[in-house]
C-alpha cells in the first residue's frame, strides 16, 4: 500500500521532540535523563536510546560525572522540530519507502508526484519554521496559528460510506471506520514506478543508518 508515513510522527519522535524542549526550558547546564523522563512521563531506557541518538546526530551534548547530564548542542532558536524528527524518523515524508522527488509517474498519474511535493513542501513549512525555542515561550509562528485558528483544523475528517451510514456526513455510524471496516477496505494501491535513480529512503526503517548526506538535516524547501 502507498502510504506517507511520517505524515504520522511515531512515538519514539514524539519523545524525542518533549525531550528536547524540556532541555530548552532549563536553558544552558545539564538536565539529567531521570528528570526528562519523569517530567514527560518517558520510560527512562527508551528515552536513553533517544538521548543517544540526538547526541550522535548533533543536537544534544552530554557531560559525565557528578551533576552531569544532557543539554542542547546549540542554542534552542535554531533547532527546529523538523530538525528533531528527521533524527529518528528520518526524511519527513515518503511515498513507501522513497522521498516524493525519487518517484516517476507516468500517464494519466504523472502529476501526482508534484502532489506529494506539495505535501512535503506544507510539511516542512510548519516543522522547519517552529523551533524549540518558540514551543517553550508558547510564541508560536503565523504558519501555524494561522492553520491553529481555523475551527475545520481541529475536526477529524472520517471518510463516510453512504451506503453503510443512516445519515450522511454524520461520522461514526458504519462505514469503512465502522467495526467491520475489515470486510470493505479498498483494492491494495500498487507502488509507483520509480525513477531510474531512485534510492530508497531507507531512515523509517527500524535499526536501519541513514546516508551521511541525509544525517543533517539541511534539506532544501
Amino acid at each position: 500500500m502507498v502510504t506517507m508515513c511520517e505524515m504520522r510522527v511515531s512515538v519514539k519522535a514524539d519523545y524525542a521532540v518533549r525531550a528536547a524542549i524540556e532541555l530548552a526550558a532549563h536553558g544552558p547546564g545539564t538536565v539529567s535523563a531521570e528528570h526528562i523522563g519523569e517530567s514527560q512521563n518517558i520510560p527512562l531506557k527508551f528515552l536513553q536510546n533517544i538521548l543517544a541518538e540526538l547526541k550522535e546526530e548533533g543536537l544534544v551534548i552530554s557531560h559525565r560525572g557528578v551533576g552531569g547530564g544532557f543539554e542542547l548542542a546549540r542554542d534552542s532558536a535554531t533547532i527546529t522540530l523538523g530538525d528533531v524528527i528527521r533524527v529518528i524518523d528520518g526524511p519527513l515524508a515518503r511515498v513507501g519507502d522513497y522521498r516524493p522527488d525519487q518517484l516517476a509517474y507516468v500517464g494519466h498519474t504523472e502529476a501526482l508526484r508534484d502532489v506529494w511535493i506539495a505535501v512535503r513542501s506544507y510539511i516542512r513549512d510548519v516543522l522547519d519554521e517552529v523551533s524549540l525555542a518558540q514551543v517553550v515561550r508558547g510564541d508560536l509562528p503565523p504558519v501555524v496559528t494561522s492553520q491553529t485558528a481555523l475551527r475545520d483544523a481541529w475536526v477529524p475528517r472520517i471518510k463516510i460510506d453512504p451506503h453503510q451510514s443512516p445519515h450522511l456526513g454524520v461520522p461514526g455510524h458504519g462505514g469503512r471506520h465502522g467495526a467491520s471496516g475489515a470486510e470493505h477496505a479498498g483494492p491494495e494501491l500498487s507502488r509507483a514506478p520509480l525513477a531510474a535513480t531512485a534510492v530508497p529512503a531507507t531512515a523509517c526503517q527500524p535499526g536501519g543508518s541513514r546516508p551521511a548526506a541525509e544525517r543533517v538535516p539541511t534539506l532544501p524547501r
